[in-house]
């Protein structure tokens, strides 16, 4: 980076966007639906747990914060049946009520599959790292709203509002320390595609076998000089 260019800043801003796109592309392709989120962030004063299901999920290392969703029952319901029927249940065997542990379980394993995808692009993007806890996911009454504190001494916290493929709403919230991550020089950060990465093995693989072959003539042409 020359001195006359500007430095190119991350703030909190930019680390919500690549959460909410790491929550669109999980539930996406969870539920073969498309998922988006709106183009505007309101700015909160401290996260809920609010009905009608509530999951949080710490995170710590380069940063800390915490992440909040909460889903209407009829959210939850969809992303759930969406998901299970994917995978090729029977509609017939699925989960009836969003209050079911099965419908917890299912939530709290997209979610943990979110998170791990933007722990992922943190380490790329941001070059630094991050940890999480297990989500833990709660059926919520409507009389219930629980606040979660975290230990951050200058937090800040964003709510963005999300729609399902049935327009049905939910939440996600972000508390995290005020920062800013500063790029020094550039950097490799795309993603490496998993099937690429395989196609390349099996070509090296494959160019591979030629040669061993020819070692094999040659070493058939020398035994059969000596007659055996």
């Amino acid at each position: 980076m020359s001195q006359h260019e500007s430095p190119v800043v991350y703030g909190t801003e930019d680390i919500l966007r690549s959460l909410c796109n790491s929550m669109t592309k999980v539930l996406s392709i969870a539920t073969q639906s498309q998922i988006h989120y709106s183009g505007m962030v309101q700015r909160i004063t401290k996260t809920c747990l609010k009905p009608d299901i509530g999951c949080f999920v710490l995170f710590d290392g380069g940063f800390s914060g915490l992440v909040v969703t909460n889903f209407s029952a009829a959210a939850a319901m969809e992303i759930y049946e969406s998901y299970m029927l994917s995978m090729g249940m029977a509609k017939a065997d699925l989960a009836s009520s969003h209050t079911s542990d099965e419908v917890a379980n299912v939530m709290g394993e997209l979610m943990n599959q979110i998170v791990g995808d933007f722990t992922g692009k943190v380490a790329r993007e941001l070059q630094t790292h991050i940890t999480q806890n297990q989500p833990k996911m709660l059926a919520l009454t409507k009389q219930v709203m629980l606040s979660v504190d975290t230990n951050l001494d200058k937090p800040e916290a964003r709510r963005v509002t999300f729609f399902t493929g049935r327009n049905n709403i939910f939440y996600l919230e972000l508390a995290i320390d005020r920062t800013e991550f500063i790029k020094l020089h550039d950097f490799e950060s795309e993603e490496l595609d998993p099937d690429t990465l395989l196609e390349q093995a099996n070509a090296a693989s494959a160019a591979a076998l030629p040669k061993e072959d020819a070692g094999s003539s040659d070493q058939d042409a020398f035994l059969k000089s000596l007659g055996m």
